[in-house]
């Protein structure tokens, strides 16, 4: 993917330029951005994208850990609530 494409607004690209910029800040910014993307972007691509170009020459930054985050599949649940974990379903 083309970082034009990746990055529409430069958002990513602007974080990494912001000197002393924090791990929520980064946060803030990365909710930016995925707003920003076309809705048939494929995320998951652009991320790649942008970890490449920007992550790793600076992989200690706080967006690097950021992007790199998303990329992860989320935990899946270690509970049921409500009546069914009661019940034992």
């Amino acid at each position: 993917m083309q970082l034009t494409e990746a990055d529409p607004k430069g958002l990513v690209r602007e974080s990494y330029a912001i000197e002393g910029i924090t791990l929520g800040e980064c946060r803030s910014i990365f909710i930016d951005w995925v707003l920003s993307l076309p809705v048939n972007a494929d995320t998951p691509d652009a991320l790649r994208s942008l970890i490449a170009h920007y992550g790793t020459p600076e992989p200690d930054h706080p967006m690097t850990g950021v992007l790199t985050e998303a990329l992860l599949a989320p935990e899946t649940p270690k509970r049921r609530g409500g009546r069914a974990a009661r019940l034992g379903y």
